[in-house]
């Protein structure tokens, strides 16, 4: 009998091609996400790999690991910010074994939409791991706690957060990990409209008008990343 797809139903089953080089990983992975109720359409080991095969395939979302042959420093993430720049519609959720301030920058300096940056642990928790591809595959963003966590501390050292409230940190913190409002109230036991008011203060803390286009929920974490 078949598992049950975890997360979000979708229909059709969602495209998935996937970059790592650990073989061992990577047909992991793989079960995991045909599982889930994703549609693998390749399984590749290297950066450039994974540049023919998304041009072949044209999937809904690319999970890649940032470091893969043949220096294996940064060719996932190079082959990521490709995919982001040739194919704006493909989502990209990069895996990383540390915190890497600067790739998560990079990775969210242009579009927001459709992208995220977790550790490869995250995967070890099935259910939180395919949220999060579901969420980036629909135009969300996920950014791992850890990596938040390390903005948070740089961000207290070279510049104050004085201006934010104790509570306004709580639900930014939870906003840069890509909650919704509900997922927000629920961790902080609050009410939605208390952390709606929560949000509004940040974004004006932060001087960030309403605007269609701006993805302000990311922005406010953005403000973090700058020296």
């Amino acid at each position: 009998m078949t598992a049950a797809p975890i997360g979000p139903a979708a229909s059709p089953r969602p495209r998935v091609t996937v970059a790592e080089d650990s073989v061992l990983l990577r047909e992991g992975l793989c079960r995991l996400l045909a599982e889930a109720g994703f549609d693998v359409v390749a399984a590749v080991g290297d950066g450039e790999e994974l540049l023919r095969a998304v041009t072949a395939d044209q999937p809904d979302v690319v999970v890649a690991d940032v470091r893969m042959p043949p220096t294996h420093t940064d060719e996932g993430l190079r082959a990521a910010l490709v995919i982001r720049s040739r194919w704006p519609a493909v989502a990209v959720l990069v895996l990383s074994q540390y915190v890497e301030e600067r790739y998560a920058t990079e990775l969210l300096a242009g579009d927001t939409r459709g992208v995220g940056y977790l550790l490869k642990d995250r995967v070890a928790d099935v259910e939180s791991f395919v949220e999060a591809l579901h969420r980036v595959r629909t135009g969300g963003t996920a950014l791992d706690p850890e990596v938040v966590s390390q903005i948070f501390a740089r961000s207290r050292r070279a510049q104050p957060l004085a201006g934010l409230t104790p509570r306004e940190r709580d639900v930014l913190t939870l906003m840069a990990e890509g909650r919704s409002n509900n997922g927000i109230a629920e961790a902080l036991t609050v009410t939605e409209g208390a952390v709606e008011k929560h949000i509004s203060g940040i974004f004006g803390k932060f001087a960030l008008p309403a605007a269609p286009s701006d993805h302000r929920r990311v922005l406010a974490v953005l403000r973090y990343l700058e020296d």
